[in-house]
């Protein structure tokens, strides 16, 4: 199968993407967390805040405070035990984290790159099942870092760097070739959680989606056929801290020559699964999104989308919402058969939309300073029972804070029918909000790493949306399994304006579900 066919199967054609035959070996699958043997280990602090308002300012950052903002971005939250099915007695037991996985499998691991006091500078892998840090390799890479991010920013003016890697087999193991969608939004839903948990911290960040990918996995001694990283955070204590307009460095660096900077390092992991099958897509998949020289880095130029007809609906006027991220995050969950559908008013609805949006932005190598990434992804909405608002499909326009009608009327019922799995009950839910973005994911600048940076882009749309409909005393639930192609017509995108609908969150009132659940904290 060619790498274009691939991807057109696993946004349009999901049936196609992966075998039929797959069965999950349930006996064998990996632990959702990755666990190092024999290095060095740090403890971090287990005297976690349990609130995180809003920062008034820049903070020390200590190694304390690095242990806080790991812990609520990635770490172990809660324990769950849901039965395994309507039928069974037995009990399915998940250790979960605060942003939102796909299974609840977290593909996802951290690692940081950290100069501080109480601690030797060095790359360190976040255990998340122990809440330490792991070193990987010690030394000052600032040089080499600059190097591999192609002198994006002053390494100088960090304090630290985060690393977010996929390691494959983590949900390959369940959901085969789909996986590899699902991978890029498991990493966005991290890096939106990531800036937010920032923010109350103190720590100015931005997210590098273009780097040499082997120098960046050769410093960590990742394995490219195991796993590879997706996206790089710098983090600052100055708030003036911002990407480089113009690069300052001599001339391209590749991969090849700054792999021999320093020595290969194996480290030896546990996983769990006795027998791991291969991924061939997903490796070739891998490699071909892989940057060998700084030379193929490029800014993206947003493209103008044709402006459709339709009824304008101008949204109230609301301040930002003001939350402890903390109490916000404890209460999100994905409702399934939970909703309840509830009257949402017009302030609600606003106070979503332009929270979502305006937590959104924020700084990165594709824009430099002009941060126009809210053009790479939108928000469409099917809307039924807010107030004043006649029911019907619109795409909300965060510049003018409006809301364009599509087409009117009731459209739960063809939601419901587009579903793979009847998963929930359409007819529950006022709010049903779809991502939207290129169908060529950017390729043409891009390459086929354009398709995991949209749909990283889309994940951090998504957690912004979670965490606001959390705030507002609502849930949401991310979904992939629903009918693409209806909901692009829907939206009357399939034409001319050439996108396409990522994923699908149903938002709305909810009832308290029937499990048993522990946080991991006092």
């Amino acid at each position: 199968m060619s790498l274009d066919a691939f991807l057109h199967n696993l946004h349009f054609d999901i049936e196609k993407a992966s075998p039929p035959d797959w069965e999950v070996d349930w006996d064998d699958a990996p632990l959702t967390y990755k666990l190092y043997r024999d290095l060095p280990v740090f403890p971090l602090s287990l005297e976690v805040p349990l609130t995180l308002e809003e920062c008034s300012g820049p903070s020390k950052q200590d190694l304390e405070g690095i242990g806080h903002f790991l812990w609520y971005a990635y770490g172990l939250t809660q324990v769950s035990q849901v039965p395994r099915s309507s039928e069974s007695e037995d009990l399915m037991q998940s250790f979960r984290r605060f942003p939102a996985s796909g299974g609840a499998l977290y593909p996802s691991e951290l690692y940081v790159y950290l100069k501080m006091e109480g601690l030797p500078a060095g790359a360190y892998h976040y255990d998340a099942a122990h809440h330490r840090l792991v070193l990987l390799r010690e030394g000052d890479f600032d040089s080499y870092v600059t190097k591999a991010l192609g002198d994006t920013f002053d390494m100088s003016a960090c304090f630290g760097t985060v690393f977010v890697s996929t390691m494959f087999w983590k949900n390959f193991y369940k959901y085969n070739n789909f996986s590899y969608r699902l991978q890029g939004l498991d990493a966005g839903v991290l890096l939106g959680q990531l800036l937010e948990v920032a923010k109350r911290f103190g720590i100015a960040a931005g997210v590098c989606f273009q780097f040499l990918d082997r120098a960046i996995n050769h410093l960590l001694g990742l394995s490219e056929e195991e796993e590879s990283t997706y996206a790089v955070i710098p983090l600052s204590a100055e708030p003036s801290f911002k990407f480089r307009e113009e690069r300052s460095m001599d001339g391209p660096v590749t991969s090849t020559e700054l792999c021999r900077e320093m020595p290969d390092i194996q480290p030896e992991h546990y996983v769990r699964s006795q027998r791991i099958r291969e991924f061939p897509m997903l490796t070739k998949m891998n490699e071909a999104s892989m940057i060998e020289s700084t030379q193929s880095f490029r800014r993206i130029n947003p493209k103008n989308g044709t402006e459709s007809e339709g009824q304008i609906v101008t949204l109230p006027i609301v301040k930002r919402l003001s939350y402890d991220l903390a109490s916000v995050c404890r209460k999100r969950f994905s409702p399934e058969m939970d909703f309840i559908l509830g009257k949402v008013s017009q302030w609600q609805l606003a106070a979503l939309l332009q929270e979502a949006t305006a937590s959104f932005s924020y700084p990165n190598d594709l824009d430099g300073l002009n941060e126009n990434n809210e053009h790479r992804v939108s928000l469409y909405a099917c809307l039924y029972n807010v107030e004043d608002i006649q029911d019907g499909a619109y795409h909300y326009d965060s510049t003018t804070h409006s809301l364009r009608q599509i087409q009117s009327g009731d459209h739960r019922l063809r939601l419901q029918y587009g579903m793979s799995l009847d998963i929930m009950n359409f007819q529950q839910v006022p709010i049903c909000i779809h991502v939207v973005g290129e169908r060529d994911h950017s390729k043409t600048q891009l390459g086929y790493r354009g398709y995991r940076i949209k749909q990283m882009e889309a994940g951090m749309l998504v957690q912004k949306l979670l965490l606001a409909s959390s705030a507002l005393g609502m849930n949401g639930h991310p979904l992939l399994g629903f009918d693409v192609n209806m909901c692009d017509e829907l939206y009357k995108i399939d034409g001319p304006q050439r996108k396409t609908c990522l994923i699908q969150i149903p938002i709305g009132h909810y009832r308290d579900r029937p499990w048993l659940k522990g946080g991991l904290h006092s």
